[in-house]
């Protein structure tokens, strides 16, 4: 793991955060865990949500993908219905990932899911097939997955000291 990389991209993260995002480290010295808490964007169903997301680097950062999951339960197609939350999002995909790519922009992408969520690259199909046939029941329960999950600060799972 690049913790010279990692240290670039979490100072660019806190000081230079996507919109509506705070990006934190949740244990001091531990740079392969961080914990965003992502505001819903305006205009969309997760407006006035805030979503927690915890962002994994693994061993071989940059050359291996992060893992990124919502620890705050969300209603969208490309993100698991359960207390998981893994998200499909094709350039975390270990084909389609490159060391080039920033955290900034990966977490930028996130957010984007949350403006046009991809139906076409489903995880929930039966969301995605809602999203796509039955828009008005699939933002009516978007809305109250927001208000029943979301509407607090985001709780984390736990993340074990450095070592």
């Amino acid at each position: 793991m690049s913790s010279k990389r990692i240290a670039k991209d979490f100072a660019n993260c806190s000081a230079n955060a996507p919109t509506g995002m705070v990006v934190t480290l949740p244990v001091e010295g531990n740079m392969s865990v961080w914990h965003v808490q992502l505001e819903g964007p305006a205009d969309t169903v997760y407006e006035g949500g805030k979503f927690g997301l915890v962002v994994a680097l693994p061993e071989g950062f940059p050359f291996k993908p992060p893992t990124i999951n919502f620890a705050t339960r969300i209603y969208h197609p490309n993100v698991t219905n359960d207390d998981f939350g893994n998200i499909c999002l094709s350039m975390l995909k270990t084909d389609n990932w490159k060391p080039m790519f920033s955290l900034r922009t990966v977490l930028e992408a996130v957010r984007n899911l949350l403006v046009e969520p991809q139906p076409d690259d489903p995880l929930e199909a039966r969301i995605a097939d809602q999203y796509r046939t039955e828009r008005a029941e699939f933002d009516q329960l978007a809305r109250a997955a927001v208000a029943k999950y979301a509407s607090g600060e985001p709780t984390y799972p736990p993340v074990p000291a450095a070592s």
